[in-house]
């Protein structure tokens, strides 16, 4: 059966389908947040019972020590390729709350866009693939290439219980490549294929300089004040422009290549309105395009700054502790632990050394990720992409970080290709977050295309394709 009956399929029960993704977002599974332990696992129930309904095998919870992730597996394309198949259940705090229009776990259709939390972050790109897998199941009875669903629940916590999965079942989780449901596309209206993103760090300091917080009309003037104190560490880390001022955290960083700038300025990017659609204004490294800057540059941001009395009215205290959450993104020739290190050297230098720092860091860490462009998945998806728009796909490198994309290749030697739905605008991590509905047909008509076009390999050709994509 040709793979154009799947896809009708599909686009005549888009209904069905979108209220079956409304099931699975309205299960809050926050995975940061302990207060949302049954939402997490009501969406790994929920998930365990879809994918055996849709006719997989192995169907289970992966322990790694923190959330399980789901994993199933379909193995009935002998001499064809397996490719992971990727997403994630886990979705971002709702707060603030109050700022939603309607409630963040009960999804609503407005003008075309699913508003809920996780719809684009990653539940709606993530229904495409397991409805994809579903449909050639049910229809064809067999899909092209063998795949093994892996859904992690906690990409949104930077993935710290991967490696102790991976490392326990690798064994179950080998394969020949991987699509991500995640990864968003770069254009609305352009095709574009990501073959790479920034990795990342993430650690928490605290600073102490009394032994408790103190009346500011008795000690005000005469002793540090720990928030004072944290502001100026904080403005250690960058010069007036936005630049990162750490020369030790860029030292081992390779000189941003012509090709790769010429790269960057093949995709449509408006600076100003990239700037102005978020009300924000333009800052950071001279020399550098915004795209520039966003994928082929590090960036250390504050996440997180608080002391002293945070509550409502006024409170005359001179805190006695301060704390910083940050999170640095890391590009290709950067190693996680060398950087790690040059930050919490330049942290400690400028410390007072009257001050206590202490620092939280999770060990968490991820490098940047390449995808050969010459990969079979690159390929597969250029002729996917370009049949379905009339448009040459253009490559892209992502500013945020997927950390399964590096661990999967450090570990299991596989590489994978981001094939998901989402787009820049739909406020992730935000609140009042959407997926679009013409995006769910979008996925729903490439993504079996997709499997088709890689199970027109043997298992041997791809491999062989793979590793000379590598070697080149």
């Amino acid at each position: 059966m040709h793979v154009d009956a799947i896809v009708q399929h599909l686009l005549d029960r888009q209904d069905e389908i979108v209220e079956r993704l409304c099931t699975f977002l309205r299960l809050p599974s926050v995975s940061t947040d302990p207060a949302f332990i049954e939402g997490m696992r009501d969406a790994q129930a929920f998930l365990v019972d879809w994918l055996e309904r849709i006719g997989l095998s192995d169907v289970q919870l992966l322990d790694g020590g923190g959330h399980p992730a789901v994993y199933g597996a379909w193995n009935g394309a002998p001499g064809k390729p397996t490719l992971l198949i990727y997403g994630h259940y886990d979705v971002q705090p709702p707060d603030p709350a109050e700022a939603w229009v309607t409630p963040p776990f009960e999804p609503t259709v407005r003008n075309g866009r699913l508003y809920a939390r996780g719809a684009s972050d990653v539940k709606g790109s993530t229904a495409i693939a397991l409805e994809t897998i579903s449909a050639f199941l049910q229809i064809r009875g067999a899909c092209p290439v063998n795949v093994k669903v892996f859904l992690e629940g906690e990409e949104e916590t930077n993935s710290p219980s991967l490696r102790p999965i991976v490392q326990r079942y690798g064994d179950l989780l080998h394969a020949d490549g991987m699509i991500s449901a995640d990864g968003a596309r770069a254009h609305p209206e352009i095709p574009t294929i990501n073959v790479g993103s920034r990795g990342i760090i993430e650690f928490e300091i605290s600073i102490r300089t009394a032994d408790k917080d103190l009346h500011s009309g008795r000690y005000g003037g005469a002793v540090q004040n720990a928030a004072h104190e944290m502001a100026k560490i904080i403005s250690s880390l960058h010069d007036e422009n936005g630049a990162i001022a750490i020369p030790s955290l860029l030292a081992a960083l390779p000189t941003v290549s012509v090709s790769a700038r010429a790269d960057a300025a093949r995709f449509p990017f408006d600076e100003d309105a990239f700037v102005k659609d978020v009300g924000a204004r333009a800052h950071g490294e001279d020399g550098f395009s915004i795209r520039e800057r966003l994928t082929l540059r590090p960036a250390l941001d504050v996440n997180g700054m608080w002391g002293g009395y945070t509550g409502f009215g006024g409170k005359t205290v001179i805190p006695s502790t301060a704390h910083a959450k940050l999170s640095l993104r890391i590009v290709p020739g950067q190693d996680p632990e060398q950087v790690s290190d040059a930050l919490k050297v330049h942290l400690r230098t400028v410390c007072p050394p009257d001050v206590q720092l202490s620092i939280n860091d999770p060990e968490t860490g991820s490098r940047a990720f390449n995808l050969p462009t010459e990969h079979p998945l690159v390929l597969a998806a250029k002729k996917v992409l370009s049949e379905a728009t009339g448009q040459e796909p253009v490559l892209v490198r992502l500013g945020a970080s997927i950390p399964i994309t590096v661990i999967f290749q450090e570990l299991l030697g596989i590489q994978t290709l981001m094939f998901g739905f989402a787009l820049p605008d739909e406020d992730i991590h935000s609140p009042n977050e959407f997926f679009r509905l013409a995006s769910l047909a979008e996925g729903l008509s490439a993504w079996p295309r997709l499997l088709e076009e890689v199970g027109k390999h043997s298992a041997e050709e791809f491999r062989s394709l793979s590793a000379a994509a590598e070697k080149a």
